[in-house]
């Protein structure tokens, strides 16, 4: 097929969702159909998005641009991935045109604009809705996050497993953050409100907390937590040797509908802390590769010292092929 997938989260950002949809329409590509990613990087005028200025969204005339790009490509298959600027335009197309199309939740945006603007979560979730409600199929991540859709009246979902790039992340040697005191506890993501970085940061726990990432918030942690080693954001290799060089993961996002950085971290050999929320309690699913639990430094003393090889096998579940299969097999044929 020739799939259009039209996404306001897109490179040079980086997170899981750029991440997940990068390596989609990669295998998309390898098992022969032809994918076209509509970001903002195609041309449009952009805007930093409030207190995020790594993140550009589209502005100006984003439905007339995109427009020409789709009926340029011609998809037998259109994905919209997320409810951003461009993906509002695409719905739009998709309506005006009574195109099927499909949409995926990734974010949970009522969380996040509670925390920053005390936006009411029921306002944003039935902005959502109305977003998704048009779509053939919603594609969600994990049972949690179905079972909290459905009560909040959202229809057509269907299951979307995600992969985990099991080739890059891996046991390594655990040299490259030396001579640091171990254990080492580490967070990757987003240094920002939404991910609740400072029940990670505050934790009277042993050893040294790593944080690998950027954000808002990254000056501000960096002076508050001076003990704190702050690397700024890594990719490929060297973000694969971070993760592998740490004793345990420690996740104390409240607001996530996935975490892909938690099987990542698995895939490297590394436990899981984390609080039990969706999320982890869909990834953390034995005791043998972490510990969930209300108090996080409870979590991070039961996770410490687990099994590598126990936590590589865990996820080794999570298979791209799997994953790849099911996003195709979800999409709603155009014609």
């Amino acid at each position: 097929m020739k799939i259009t997938i039209v996404s306001d989260a897109w490179f040079p950002q980086v997170n899981g969702v750029v991440r997940t949809l990068s390596t989609t329409a990669e295998r998309l590509g390898g098992l022969g159909h032809e994918v076209d990613v509509i970001g903002p990087n195609r041309g449009f005028r952009t805007i930093a998005a409030p207190t995020y200025p790594e993140i550009q969204l589209a502005v100006g005339r984003v439905r007339r641009r995109l427009t020409r790009l789709v009926d340029e490509f011609a998809p037998d298959a259109i994905h919209v991935a997320t409810e951003g600027p461009l993906g509002w335009a695409a719905r739009a197309y998709c309506r005006k045109r009574k195109v099927p199309f499909t949409t995926s939740f990734h974010t949970f945006f009522p969380d996040y604009l509670y925390l920053r603007f005390r936006v009411p979560r029921s306002w944003t979730f039935a902005v959502m809705r109305r977003f998704h409600r048009p779509a053939e199929r919603v594609m969600i991540s994990t049972p949690t996050m179905q079972r909290i859709l459905e009560e909040r009246r959202f229809i057509n979902l269907a299951r979307w497993p995600r992969g985990v790039d099991t080739d890059l992340f891996m046991l390594r040697p655990k040299d490259v953050l030396d001579p640091i005191a171990r254990p080492i506890l580490m967070f990757v993501g987003r240094v920002a409100v939404e991910k609740n970085i400072e029940a990670f940061l505050n934790l009277d726990a042993p050893g040294t907390k790593v944080v690998v990432g950027d954000g808002p918030m990254l000056a501000t942690c960096r002076k508050r937590y001076p003990d704190v080693v702050f690397t700024g954001v890594k990719k490929g290799e060297e973000l694969a040797r971070h993760y592998a060089a740490a004793d345990l993961f420690v996740f104390p996002s409240r607001t996530e509908t996935f975490g892909l950085v938690m099987l990542e971290a698995l895939a490297s050999g590394v436990p899981v802390a984390a609080y039990p929320v969706q999320g982890p309690q869909d990834i953390v699913t034995s005791p043998d590769v972490g510990a969930l639990d209300e108090d996080l430094g409870r979590a991070v003393q039961a996770a410490l010292g687990k099994d590598p090889e126990a936590c590589r096998n865990h996820a080794l579940q999570w298979s791209w092929d799997a994953s790849v299969h099911s996003f195709a097999g979800h999409l709603a044929p155009v014609a």
